[in-house]
């Protein structure tokens, strides 16, 4: 949990092409950038999509933060660790599962999601 109050997603930082990479020998250096990898030279995400993927974990830090700013350091900790109790759930893996506790927590009960209608 970071202490800025920031509203949207920060942005990538940029990645390093292969030619940023290079040393004096026109090589790879594993070194200073770490090892070479398709992932990390390819990427298909566009900045918007990586704050969309970001959005609900950074308005999570910031209303944390908000309540560590306004009730205390325990507020904060006491809903992590509620979350944390009831994220552990017990049931069948046969039986169909809802974690209703945990959205009721996360404060999604009053939204409707995919997740509601087709049972993802």
């Amino acid at each position: 949990m970071s202490n800025s109050l920031r509203i949207v997603p920060e942005r990538e930082p940029p990645k390093a092409t292969l030619k940023d990479t290079v040393n004096i020998h026109g090589v790879h250096d594993t070194l200073r950038h770490g090892p070479r990898t398709l992932a990390s030279q390819h990427n298909n995400q566009s900045a918007v999509q990586n704050r969309l993927e970001n959005w609900e974990r950074t308005q999570d830090e910031l209303k944390l933060n908000l309540y560590r700013n306004v009730y205390g350091l325990h507020a904060p900790v006491r809903l992590m660790m509620e979350r944390k109790l009831v994220s552990q759930n017990p049931h069948f893996p046969a039986l169909p599962q809802s974690n209703i506790h945990l959205d009721i927590l996360m404060g999604r009960d009053s939204t409707l999601d995919v997740g509601d209608f087709f049972g993802g």
